[in-house]
C-alpha cells in the first residue's frame, strides 16, 4: 500500500514537473505577441496569395485578406505603430484606475481594511472571512497575496488550527475568485479595454463597459466564498493534523487607535463621496446623468475609472494624511509612482499585443476567422451552453501554461469576441465566460506568477512542501469552483440575465 501511494505521488510529481518544464519553456509573454504580430503579417501575406475570403452574414460583403507585406502594408505598419500603442483602449484605464488604487495601496488603507476584516470576524466564520476578503483584495491588485495569505497563516495558528488551512482558504479566494468581487478592480477596465479592441473588428462603435460584467461577478463573490469555506472545511482541514506550536510565530498584530481613526474617516470620505454621485443620480435632470436623462449612459457608468480613481485616491490621502503616513504631496505623488512601476513589464506587454491586435483587424484575418468560425460552430448545432463550457475548459487548460490574464485575453479576445458577436452572443458574455476559466485554474497554475511565494509562505510552517503540495491542496477548490461558477452561468443564461449595467447576453449582427 505504500509503495503505491509512493508510487502515485511519484508519477504525479512527474507530471506536474513536466507541465513546470513546459510553461517554462515559453518565451515571455511580450515576446510571444511580438511573433504572433510578426506571425499575422506573414499569414495575411499567405491568405492574400491563396485567396481566402468569407461572406459577411449581416451585409453580404465579401471579406478579402490584406496583404500586409505589400507596399502599403508595410507603410501603415511604420506609420501607425506609436497609434497602435497610445490608442490601445486598455493601456489609458488601467493606468489611470492603478494610479488611485496606488494611493490607497500605498497609503496603507487597503492592508488596514483587510486586516480589520479578519480580526473583526468570529472564529466559527473565520474560514468564510479569509476567502472572502481574499476575493475582496483582488480589487488592489495583488495585496492579497502578499499581505493576506501570510496573515492568514499567523490567524490560523492564533485560533489554535493548521497554519495551511488558513493559507489555503485565503489563497482560494485570491487566485480562484480572482474575477469575482462586490467593487470594480483592476482587472475589469483592462479586460473591458481589450474586449472593446476585438469587438472592433466587427462593430467599430461597440464598447465594453469596466462593468460589464458586474452584476454576474457580484453574485459569483458569495458562490464563491461558499464553495471555498465548505471545500476548506471538508476537504482540505482533514487532510491537515494538529500545528506543532514549536515552530515559531509571527506574532498578529492589530491595528493602533490611529489606523483605526484613518479608516473611519476614509469610510466617511467614501459615503459623502458617494452621496455625491447618488444626488447626482437621483433626479431626471440630475448633473450627472446623460443628456437623455438615462443613468446607463450616464458618465458614472461609462466614466466609472475616472471615479475609481477619485474615490480610491482621496479615500487613500484620508487614510495617509490621519496616520502620517502622508507627511506631505511628495509622499502622495511617491506612492503614485510606485504603483507605475509595478506596471512597467505590462506597458512592455502592452506595446506589442497592441500590434498584434491591429494587424489581425488590419488584415482581415480576425473578421474571416470569425466568420468561418462562427458558421462551423453553427452548422454542428452544438448549442449555447456546450459552447459555454468549452470555452471555460479552453480558458482554464490555457491558464496552465500563461500566467497573464491579460495577455491570455489578448490572444484569444480577437478570435472569440467576433466570433460569439457572428453567432448572436454579446462581448460581455465571451469576456465573463474567459474570466471564469482563468480564475479556476490560478490555484494549481505553476505559471501563476506568484505561486513561488505561495510555496515560500507554506514552507515557513511545512519545510517540505513543494509544488505538489501545492498543487494537490488546492486542486479541490480548482474542480469545486469550476462546478459552481459553471453552473451558475448556466442558470444566468437561461434566465437571460443581463451580466452588467447595459450589457446584454446578446448581439444582433447588423
Amino acid at each position: 500500500m505504500t509503495n503505491t501511494v509512493v508510487q502515485r505521488k511519484s508519477i504525479t510529481e512527474k507530471v506536474l514537473n513536466l507541465i513546470e518544464r513546459g510553461g517554462n519553456a515559453l518565451p515571455h509573454p511580450a515576446t510571444l505577441f511580438a511573433l504572433f504580430a510578426l506571425f499575422a503579417l506573414i499569414l495575411s501575406a499567405v491568405a492574400s496569395w491563396a485567396g481566402w475570403q468569407a461572406v459577411h452574414p449581416a451585409t453580404n460583403e465579401v471579406i478579402l485578406p490584406v496583404n500586409l507585406l505589400s507596399k502599403e502594408g508595410l507603410h501603415r505598419i511604420l506609420l501607425e505603430m506609436v497609434s497602435n500603442f497610445t490608442g490601445f483602449a486598455p493601456l489609458g484605464i488601467v493606468l489611470v484606475a492603478m494610479l488611485g488604487i496606488g494611493i490607497a495601496e500605498s497609503s496603507g488603507l487597503i492592508g488596514a481594511a483587510i486586516q480589520l476584516l479578519v480580526h473583526s470576524a468570529p472564529k466559527k466564520i473565520m474560514t468564510f472571512v479569509l476567502v472572502f476578503a481574499g476575493i475582496l483584495s483582488n480589487m488592489a491588485s495583488d495585496v492579497g497575496y502578499v499581505l493576506l495569505i501570510p496573515l492568514a497563516g499567523v490567524i490560523f495558528i492564533s485560533i489554535n488550527r493548521h497554519p495551511v488551512i488558513g493559507m489555503a482558504a485565503a489563497f482560494a479566494g485570491v487566485s480562484g475568485g480572482f474575477s469575482a468581487n462586490l467593487f470594480l478592480g483592476t482587472i475589469d477596465p483592462l479586460l473591458a479595454g481589450l474586449s472593446t479592441e476585438a469587438a472592433h473588428i466587427v462593430d467599430a462603435t461597440y464598447e465594453v463597459n469596466p462593468t460589464a460584467n458586474y452584476y454576474f461577478m457580484f453574485v459569483s463573490t458569495f458562490v464563491i466564498a461558499l464553495g471555498g469555506t465548505w471545500v476548506t472545511e471538508k476537504l482540505v482541514a482533514p487532510r491537515f493534523g494538529d500545528y506543532d506550536k514549536n515552530h515559531p510565530q509571527d506574532e498578529m498584530k492589530k491595528l493602533n487607535s490611529l489606523e483605526r481613526k484613518g479608516l473611519r474617516w476614509a469610510g466617511i470620505t467614501g459615503l459623502v463621496l458617494s452621496a455625491l454621485v447618488v444626488a447626482g443620480l437621483i433626479h431626471p435632470d440630475g448633473i450627472l446623468r446623460a443628456h437623455d436623462g438615462s443613468i446607463l449612459g450616464s458618465p458614472v457608468i461609462k466614466g466609472v475609472v475616472a471615479l475609481l480613481f477619485i474615490f480610491t485616491a482621496l479615500m487613500g490621502i484620508v487614510y495617509g494624511v490621519i496616520t502620517k503616513k502622508y507627511k506631505n504631496d511628495a509622499d502622495v505623488m511617491l506612492g503614485m509612482g510606485e504603483s507605475m512601476k509595478s506596471l512597467g513589464i505590462y506597458i512592455v506587454l502592452v506595446f506589442f499585443a497592441a500590434q498584434f491586435v491591429a494587424y489581425f483587424k488590419w488584415s482581415n484575418l480576425g473578421m474571416i476567422v470569425a466568420i468561418k468560425g462562427a458558421d462551423t460552430i453553427a452548422a454542428s448545432n452544438i448549442g449555447l451552453i456546450p459552447l459555454l463550457i468549452l470555452f471555460v475548459i479552453l480558458s482554464a487548460s490555457i491558464n496552465m501554461l500563461m500566467g497573464s490574464a491579460s495577455a491570455k485575453w489578448a490572444l484569444l479576445a480577437p478570435v472569440f469576441i467576433p466570433m460569439f458577436m457572428f453567432l448572436g452572443y454579446s462581448p460581455e458574455l465571451s469576456q465573463v465566460v474567459f474570466r471564469i476559466g482563468d480564475s479556476v485554474t490560478n490555484i494549481i497554475s505553476p505559471m501563476m506568477s506568484f505561486f513561488a511565494l505561495i510555496i515560500a509562505f507554506v514552507q515557513k510552517y511545512d519545510p517540505k512542501a513543494g509544488i505538489g503540495t501545492i498543487i494537490s491542496t488546492m486542486l479541490p477548490y480548482s474542480i469545486v469552483f469550476f462546478v459552481l461558477w459553471t453552473i451558475l452561468l448556466i442558470i444566468w443564461v437561461l434566465l437571460g440575465l443581463p451580466l452588467g449595467p447595459g450589457a446584454s447576453l446578446y448581439y444582433h449582427v447588423g
